[in-house]
């Protein structure tokens, strides 16, 4: 599960599929209505906020609004009807740094044309983060970055 604090433009045809995807998991699981997943490290984020599904909510409106931009049609019924929150979470600049490497990682191989795009633009967040000065986040699991020793399963 990769649920992208970069904003959703900066992704490619299949990663907006995919994280469209994978937030609507993401969703189930803040629900309740699955029991894989529980303990994923990309949760921890919108865990910690007054509301974790209204968080989310909020998350994947921005996804649905990208792929409507972009004449896809994912399905809003597909959303819980629940209050978006109107607060923000925070992102370091390590952590939109770490996946920005991460996505032109991905692009160089799937997408040249896409990764060439990438280079050049400004980064940018998801609305939903304000972003901070900081390293890469705790509960980050990125190729690259050390496991830490009181890590939770990412499954059950």
């Amino acid at each position: 599960m990769r649920l992208w604090s970069l904003h959703p433009a900066h992704l490619d045809r299949p990663g907006l599929v995919a994280l469209w995807r994978e937030a609507l998991l993401a969703q189930a699981v803040l629900a309740g209505r699955t029991r894989g997943y529980r303990h994923h490290p990309q949760l921890e984020r919108f865990r910690e906020c007054p509301s974790p599904r209204g968080a989310l909510a909020a998350y994947l409106d921005v996804v649905r609004q990208e792929a409507t931009v972009r004449g896809y049609r994912f399905d809003p019924a597909r959303l819980d009807d629940v209050q978006r929150w109107a607060g923000r979470l925070t992102v370091a600049t390590g952590q939109l740094e770490l996946e920005r490497t991460h996505l032109l990682d991905k692009l160089a191989v799937r997408s040249p044309a896409d990764h060439a795009v990438q280079l050049k633009l400004e980064l940018r967040a998801h609305p939903l983060f304000t972003v901070v000065d900081g390293p890469v986040a705790t509960w980050e699991r990125a190729p690259g970055t050390p496991l830490r020793p009181a890590d939770p399963a990412i499954r059950d």
